[in-house]
């Protein structure tokens, strides 16, 4: 441990960060964390300073995917953390590690009507593994050394620690605590999974969103070839119905043992569907109880235990019987994708992603990054790279260019792709002017179909042609907003002129925004 008898708070907790390995901060500034600005100086800590807080918090849930470590935000207090708890519902959904700071008003002012006075953990304790109000200066180092433990440890989500104004302030000489470690000695049973599974004539494996080969590279071939079982990552709100999974219903419908590893047993799976017997495994325990009344007497097993541990078992245990035709059969159905639309003189969402994807083959490695709505989808199903996001099981959009900002900021030098409807992009297109001011060029591919087509296929099929109101968008220029915020634009309204206009942002090195005039398509079903 560490003392220092001149430290502010803000410093013991800047301090307390760096100690633990934090490089970067993802916030934006207000006066209540402004002790915490002038702390990341001497500590060496960037922030990348964003246009809205919830762009903070979705930067900072895509940098912990992407590095494998706790993303971290900062907002300020009031409307600030209010404004970021929509993100902070796709951190948890998606299950990822984020440390959410926010500034709060002076103790010393508790309930007289402080500026921004409010009970911050209230609002953040069903959206957080851990949230609360430092109280001390304890709160500031073993408080935060916890939290980024919480964070990381069994089923890994957001976790959120309210900073009052004048405990960041004021002097303390408080110790930096050791950092964080993670345990991972803890072997668990698995004999009642290897049985099962070999009993069995046609498994599944399914994985949590904690465990995509996006987040966890390897794992997927490895876990298949050990347990001779098919290996399906599920991350989509779309589940069962999910494009990038093809007939994925089909293999769960015929599956006859279903192993779910770190994924929640609800909607995206039908709350259970299928004739299978059932093997849960999931750090929360509220999550075996709910997979229990979801799947009642189907649910063999349910084990309560960290992914990690029971993976390196799993991977360690051999024997199982080869089931080659059970893995072919499974690959065939969830690598079907859809069939193209007829070439023609415009430009569709599959064509447009088919585009994207082609352009990608010149600039290898790159990672694509998919909003939500019904070109996203597309994204989904007709993209692939060596890494990728999606807006995930929260469903929440708009998402996207704070997630490609901070994909730039994470692996530095590899192209990164987002695609994005119009509806989706409108979000946070001002984080443009963060990716141009700090010299992130991501490029955001703009599908757009002059509407909010997920809302407007509803309405089609619910209420009819006749009944169609208020999803209608104009054909807007985003590209021409893009270069204003300083990034690199382009506008195309032809087949012919995509493929330069693409190549031209990926070399521009700059932020890019390619605004697509699209014959937006209803999603592809998944089957």
């Amino acid at each position: 441990m560490q003392a220092d008898t001149t430290q502010r708070g803000a410093d013991l907790l800047v301090r307390t960060l760096s100690c633990a390995g934090v490089t970067r901060i993802f916030g934006l500034s207000g006066n209540q964390i402004m002790p915490i600005f002038d702390a990341c100086l001497d500590a060496g800590i960037e922030i990348v300073h964003t246009r809205h807080e919830g762009a903070a918090v979705f930067m900072a849930e895509a940098y912990a995917q992407l590095t494998g470590t706790v993303g971290v935000a900062l907002v300020t207090a009031g409307g600030g953390l209010t404004n970021a708890t929509g993100a902070l519902f796709s951190a948890r959904a998606s299950d990822t590690p984020v440390l959410l700071l926010s500034g709060d008003s002076p103790q010393a002012q508790d309930g007289r009507g402080a500026f921004q006075e409010l009970d911050q953990a209230s609002i953040t304790t069903p959206l957080t593994k851990l949230s609360f109000r430092a109280q001390t200066p304890s709160d500031l180092a073993e408080g935060i050394t916890n939290a980024l433990q919480t964070a990381q440890s069994g089923c890994p989500g957001p976790v959120h620690i309210a900073l009052p104004f004048d405990l960041l302030r004021d002097a303390c000489t408080h110790l930096i605590p050791e950092p964080p470690t993670t345990d991972r000695t803890a072997v668990p049973d698995i004999t009642g999974i290897t049985k099962a599974l070999a009993q069995s004539t046609k498994p599944l494996i399914l994985l949590g969103p904690s465990l995509t080969p996006t987040r966890a590279p390897g794992l997927h071939d490895a876990l298949q070839h050990a347990l001779q079982a098919p290996v399906l990552p599920m991350e989509s709100p779309r589940g069962l119905n999910d494009p990038s999974l093809g007939d994925v219903r089909q293999a769960v419908d015929q599956a006859d043992l279903i192993v779910s590893l770190a994924k929640r047993i609800d909607f995206t799976l039908g709350f259970g569907a299928g004739p299978a017997r059932w093997i849960v495994a999931h750090a929360d325990q509220a999550e075996i109880d709910r997979a229990a009344h979801n799947l009642g007497d189907r649910l063999i097993a349910g084990l309560s235990v960290a992914p990690a541990p029971l993976i390196d078992a799993l991977l360690s245990f051999t024997g199982q019987p080869a089931r080659n035709a059970w893995l072919s059969q499974v690959e065939a159905l969830t690598t079907k994708r859809p069939d193209a639309t007829q070439a023609n003189d415009h430009i569709t969402s599959d064509s447009l992603c088919m585009a994207v994807q082609q352009a990608l083959t010149n600039h290898p490695g790159g990672i694509v990054i998919s909003d939500g709505g019904e070109f996203g989808q597309w994204a989904q199903a007709l993209t692939k790279t060596d890494a990728r996001m999606i807006n995930g099981i929260s469903g929440v959009i708009g998402g996207g260019l704070p997630y490609g900002i901070a994909a730039c900021a994470a692996r530095p030098g590899v192209p990164v792709v987002v695609l994005s409807g119009d509806g989706s992009a409108g979000f946070h297109l001002s984080e443009f002017e963060t990716a141009a001011r700090a010299g992130l060029p991501v490029l955001m591919v703009i599908g757009n179909d002059c509407r909010w087509n997920a809302e407007h296929q509803i309405q089609l099929r619910d209420y009819g042609p006749d009944r169609l109101s208020n999803c209608d968008l104009s054909p807007a220029r985003y590209d021409l907003a893009a270069a204003a915020l300083g990034a690199h634009g382009e506008y195309v309204t032809s087949p012919a002129d995509l493929a330069p206009a693409l190549e031209r942002a990926l070399a521009s090195g700059k932020p890019a925004c390619v605004n697509v005039m699209i014959h937006g398509l209803p999603a592809p079903s998944g089957h």
